[in-house]
This record gives C-alpha cells, structure tokens and sequence, in this order.
C-alpha cells in the first residue's frame, strides 16, 4: 500500500498523551510521533492533524468521565492540549473535536472526501480506534499504521489493533515501511 489520493490523519498527538506525568500519557507516544513525521513527506498537501480538548461543559455520560478525569477539564487552548511540537508547527490543518472519535463533517471536509484515509496516532485503543471505526461505517477506506499509534498500553495497543483487523477489507492494519513502499 502506498500514499497514492489517501489522507494522512494524525490522531490527538498531543501533550497530555506524551508528557510521562500525565495520568493519559502512552509510552509508546514517541513511536506514534516518529512514525507520522515519517509520513509527512507521502501526504504533502494531504495531511490533518487532530486535537481532543474537553467540552466546555461536559453532559451526558461525560459527567461521570471527567469527575474520573477532573484534570482535563481546561480550557481548549490550555499547553495540556497542545499539539507535539515536532508537528504543531508545521503549519497543517487541525481538526479539534471534544469526542475520542474525530471522524463526521469536519474531518470529511478537512480530507476533501477523499475515499481513503490513512490513520496515525493516539490512542489506538481509544481516538484512533472511535475514528477508524466510523470513518469506515461510512464508507471510507482506513488504513491504520499500527508502528505509527500508541495505546494506552501496549496490550491495549494490540488488542484495538486485533479488533480493527476484523473490520476488513474495510480497515486495514499497514507499517510505515508499507505505506512508503
């Protein structure tokens, strides 16, 4: 599999999964962070970041989430929130959503329509995953780059990677390796 008309879609690469005192940092979140600027030279032109942040006011079954999680409840432009600096200042479009899954109308007018889209980022078992999952609901061909994600943990890394695998042919698990290839 190569670049080809696909987007390149990097998932939540931001400081609270990286910084090793947050209570959501991922271990593996330099390899998510390596693997996508790898990438970027594939996707010039065709590549969008994007950005969890907390809801101004949570509602719903967001209640209980953030008083797990009352840390988090910042404001959007807050450093927590802020981009890897590796990637946060190259200039590209972001999508900033208060949701794990990014994928509905800003994400699809963000990659033009394109008909396949190539995921990278945090966490596979959590953002990368609610986005694959509804990206191909709707007919979108995904493409996860599994050595360019992190999970929580690397069982969990695994485990949502296992679970996407069943999703073919609509999801696909690729390397970078492959996609540069």
């Amino acid at each position: 599999m190569t670049a080809g008309d696909a987007w390149l879609v990097g998932i939540d690469l931001q400081h609270v999964f990286g910084d090793p005192a947050s209570p959501w940092a991922s271990a593996q979140y330099p390899r998510a962070v390596v693997g996508t600027q790898r990438l970027l030279p594939a996707f010039a032109g065709r590549t969008v970041l994007t950005r969890f942040v907390a809801p101004a006011e949570p509602s719903g079954a967001w209640v209980p989430y953030y008083a797990d999680w009352p840390f988090a409840l910042v404001p959007d432009d807050d450093p927590l929130y802020a981009l890897a600096p590796e990637l946060g200042g190259a200039g590209l479009p972001v999508v900033t959503a208060p949701t794990f899954g990014k994928w509905g109308p800003d994400l699809a007018a963000a990659v033009q329509g394109a008909g396949t889209i190539v995921l990278t980022g945090v966490s596979t078992d959590c953002c990368v995953l609610s986005t694959a999952l509804a990206a191909a609901d709707v007919g979108v061909a995904v493409r996860v780059v599994a050595d360019a994600c992190a999970g929580a943990s690397e069982a969990d890394h695994q485990r949502a990677l296992d679970a996407m695998a069943l999703y073919a042919p609509l999801i696909s698990l690729t390397t970078v390796a492959e996609v540069l290839g």
